[in-house]
This record gives C-alpha cells, structure tokens and sequence, in this order.
C-alpha cells in the first residue's frame, strides 16, 4: 500500500498508530474498536479529503474554526516567512513586532474601549484569563468579595478547571469535582423551549435577562465579579439572544457594578457577520473572548480584550497582571492571524455572510417538512436544528434514545454521506452547523440535501 500524506505510513499503519497511540478528545475511543479512525488528510476551501480520497463538505469549519476556508496558501506563506524570521519569542516583559501589530488592529476592530488585547493560545484559557482578571481587579479597587461568576445553563466555556467552572454542563464537570467554587448558574435563551412567556420573544427575553439581576440579589451585589454570556448560545444548539436580552444584560450588570464578559470564541471573527457578536446585536460588554477564526485554526492563538478602565490599576508603578501563558501572542500565530484578517478585508467575508445568511436560514428551514425537525435557529453562519419525538408537543428524546439516535446513527450516517456537522446532545438532541464563511448557496444546498436524506433515514429506523 501507497504511504498516506507524507507521513511514510501506508493506509493500515496509519490506523495501527492512530489506534496504539492517538488520544482523541472528547471520544469513546472503544468506538473504534472495530471501525477505522476518520483520518482527514488535506483542505481545499470549503472541503476536506480522508486518507481513502474522499471529499467531505466541512459544515462546521472544523469546530467552528475555519473562517476563510482551507488550503489559503498566503496565510501558509506568513506563517513561513514569520518562523524564518523569528519562530519564537514570549511577550513576558518583551514583546515583538507581530504581537504589536496584531493587538493593535484587533483593538481597532473592536467596539468602544475595547482596546487593551491579552493574548493567550486557545478559548479556554481566554475565558480563564477574563476570570482572572475580573477578580485581581477588583481586588485593585478595593472590592475583594467581588468573586463569583455567573454563566448560563446548558453553556459551554472550555475545559481548563475555571472555564470549566464556568461551563453549565454538568456532565462535563461531575468526572473532575470538586472545581474552582463561586460559580452560579441560570436560564439560557433557548426560547423553542421557555418555561415562560415562550410566544413572546421582548417577554421572554426581560424574563431571562431578570433572572440574572435575580441571582446578582440573591448572591449579594457585593460578591459578584462578573456575568458571561455568548452572544449566540452554542451548547444546546445555537440559542439567538432574544431582542433587547443583552443590552437589558448590560443594564443590570452596570446597575451592580458588575463586569460583563462576551464570549466569543465562536461568535467573533465574522461567524455572525461582524468581526464582533457584540456588534452584531449592539451591546458593549467589558471584556470579549476570542480564539478559533482568529487565525482560521492556520495555528492555535486566543486572547481577551478589555475596556480602558479594566488597565488603569494595573498602569500603578509595582502592579501587575499576575498570569501569562508561554506561547500567547507566537510570532507565528500572529502572523497567522494578521494574514486571516488580511483574507476577510480582501475577500468582504463579513459582507459574504450577510448578505448569504438569509438564504442559508430559508435553505435550513425547509427541513422543517420533516417530523423529526422541530426547531431551526441561529444567526449569521451559525446554526443549530432541535430534533424530536413529536412536533405537535416538542416531546424530546430519552437519554437512552438521543444517544442511540446521535452516536448510533446520526454522526457516522452523516460523515459517510459526505458532510462534517456536529450531532450533539448536550441538552436536547441537535445537529448544529457553522460552515466556512467562504460557502454560498451551492453549499447551502449541499448541506440541505444530505441533511434531508439522512434525517429521513433517521426517521424511519426510530
């Protein structure tokens, strides 16, 4: 057998080592027992191609990763030019021209005073890094109860012990308790599924922003430092703000002195059709989260920006920011990210995907014909579709059922039938969908098609 993409490993090798060695994340590794490895060899736009040749439609841009698409060979040539120049070099008490530049223009990017940028290399350690800083700083002010975070039920922020604290999923967090403490949680936005005010978007939208003030008083005022929101919910499936919930979000954390903390290492670098969610849906948190589009995963690279105000103790002669992290702001990384950006200027991506999000959702919407489609939303290129039992009641699946229906069936049907999606079940039973923000209607259609037929076949075997 022909050795596979460079490695000098032929087919069987190749699944051998993947087998013996490879420790997937997030995998029930015994799945594989008796089944190849998915082992994807190259990029080429919106696709990917397997070790056996065959073509797959990327519909999650990786994992909500690839912006631009792949194989772009400028952000490769930056990417080289950068390493033999200056592969590495830390930015504790130095810094380098790339990590500059790169902070500069994403200051520029951002809104309002959003401009001091702290780098980091992944999602997770950006919103533990947002953690961190909310507590030094009202330490610095004079506010040392100022501890405890409040985050969203069913709401994925990362898997570092304090992101993970963070994270409203319990399944995820019960393996590694006891975490980080001073964590609450309360209502996402999930409206398919409000336990109030369901047939009222502007009502159910008070409602849930009002369960935060709720918590801030029940916890005390004096013990809250900061409350995250993703400006579209990911974990559940892709739950759009209701109108008027984060600006009414903004008013109670300002009415508290509290921080709030946009996550958006989904949401930001064009997924919603703005560099930023939170000018997607006009709100000015303290601090954005960001990581995957920044570079197009070309190479890992996070960070956090914060407003003006979140510097000034830290600009007092001996204070600091206690916390760093060995590879933020790589040079490589971002040059890496500067070429991204470079990419959407060129190409209008954020214009691509406003002017094609409408078409995407109305393309998405015609599943609803199916009986096991009950709900399809989301916002820009960022899309969940909720399957059910009943259309009629919204009765959901057992867990025994949602993992037959999702792990059983649906991943590996919808893999084999040449599309990368996600088929989740945290929460109720989804298929969630975030294509490169390069794709138009042929891809749309593609995705509508393949989704269509298995989602059929899904049916019919329940």
């Amino acid at each position: 057998m022909t050795a596979q993409s460079g490695t000098g490993f032929t087919a069987g090798e190749l699944q051998q080592a993947a087998k013996g060695h490879l420790w997937m994340h997030f995998t029930e590794m015994a799945a594989y027992k008796d089944a190849d490895v998915p082992v994807i060899t190259r990029g080429e736009g919106a696709y990917v191609y397997d070790s056996k040749g065959r073509r797959y439609l990327d519909g999650l841009a990786g994992l909500f990763v690839s912006q631009v698409g792949h194989g772009r060979t400028e952000i490769a040539d930056a990417i080289a030019e950068q390493a033999r120049e200056l592969a590495y070099f830390p930015i504790w008490t130095y810094a380098h021209p790339k990590a500059i530049e790169l902070a500069d223009r994403i200051a520029g990017l951002a809104p309002g005073d959003l401009n001091r940028v702290f780098f980091t290399t992944s999602g997770s350690e950006a919103v533990e890094s947002a953690w961190k800083l909310a507590r030094q700083y009202f330490k610095a002010v004079g506010q040392p109860a100022r501890h405890k975070v409040i985050s969203r039920r069913i709401a994925y922020h990362g898997t570092t012990m304090g992101a993970l604290s963070i994270t409203g999923l319990q399944d995820l967090k019960t393996p590694f308790e006891p975490l980080v403490p001073s964590t609450v949680q309360v209502p996402n936005t999930n409206i398919y599924r409000a336990p109030v005010h369901g047939d009222d978007p502007e009502a159910f939208g008070r409602w849930a922003a009002d369960q935060i003030e709720e918590a801030i008083l029940f916890n005390g005022p004096e013990t809250i430092a900061a409350v995250y929101v993703e400006p579209v919910q990911n974990s559940g499936g892709c739950f759009p703000p209701p109108p008027g919930y984060l600006r009414r979000v903004r008013e109670i954390c300002d009415r508290h002195g509290v921080l709030m903390v946009s996550d958006e290492v989904i949401c930001a670098f064009g997924r919603l059709g703005e560099y930023f969610g939170a000018q997607r849906f006009g709100y000015l948190p303290d601090m954005i989260t960001f990581a995957k589009g920044a570079t197009s995963g070309y190479v890992p690279l996070g960070g956090m920006i914060a407003r003006e105000r979140l510097m000034e103790p830290f600009q007092e002669k001996g204070s600091a920011f206690a916390h760093g992290i060995t590879f933020a702001g790589h040079p490589v990384a971002s040059a890496a990210a500067l070429a991204n950006l470079d990419v959407f200027e060129k190409e209008d991506l954020l214009g691509n995907v406003r002017r094609n999000a409408p078409a995407f959702r109305a393309t998405l919407e015609k599943l609803l014909d199916l009986p096991i489609v009950g709900d399809v939303r989301g916002d820009g290129y960022f899309y969940g579709i909720e399957l059910v039992k009943d259309k009629e009641t919204k009765e959901t699946f057992t867990a025994e059922e949602s993992h037959h229906l999702l792990k059983g069936f649906l991943s590996t049907a919808l893999f084999d039938a040449g599309l990368v999606c996600r088929a989740d079940d945290r929460g109720e039973p989804v298929i969630q969908l975030s294509p490169p923000l390069i794709c138009g209607q042929e891809q749309f259609d593609e995705i509508e098609h393949i989704l269509r037929n298995v989602l059929t076949e899904a049916w019919k075997r329940l």
